[in-house]
């Protein structure tokens, strides 16, 4: 009960106070963190529930979750809405491993505000050019 009014305190929901999704009576949003949690991570790789896992990051969930719905997004394009979150742009640099990409990083070295997102991008640029030095076995 003290850890649940601490919750609340803290300007987040209760654990099991979670409004519903949007356009859904009772979706995913409805669930306590650990059901919510314990939904996510039973998502096979190829899904079709991006719309669902959405709906999770843009909620006013804790970040942890937020995170883990972010990371089982299967098109990642769909998380650059949220890179100015250092959550999820985390997520979202991590996820970009094109060259196409390569733009996209460097703007958000410059643009974002969070060192955690300045961080990740700087990682995943350079294991991208590092994937370009190394040749490729056929």
């Amino acid at each position: 009960m003290a850890e649940r009014e601490a919750g609340e305190r803290r300007g987040r929901g209760a654990a099991t106070d979670a409004p519903d999704a949007p356009g859904s009576a009772g979706g995913w949003l409805s669930l306590s963190d650990d059901d919510l949690l314990f939904a996510i991570s039973r998502l096979p790789a190829a899904h079709d529930s991006d719309a669902e896992l959405l709906a999770v990051v843009k909620s006013p969930r804790h970040f942890f979750i937020r995170q883990e719905a972010a990371k089982k997004v299967r098109n990642h394009d769909r998380l650059k809405d949220y890179s100015t979150d250092r959550h999820i742009g985390q997520i979202l640099v991590r996820g970009l491993t094109r060259a196409d990409d390569v733009s996209y990083l460097e703007r958000l070295l410059v643009e974002s505000r969070h060192m955690e997102v300045k961080k990740a991008a700087e990682a995943q640029l350079r294991a991208i050019a590092t994937a370009k030095t190394i040749p490729r076995r056929k």
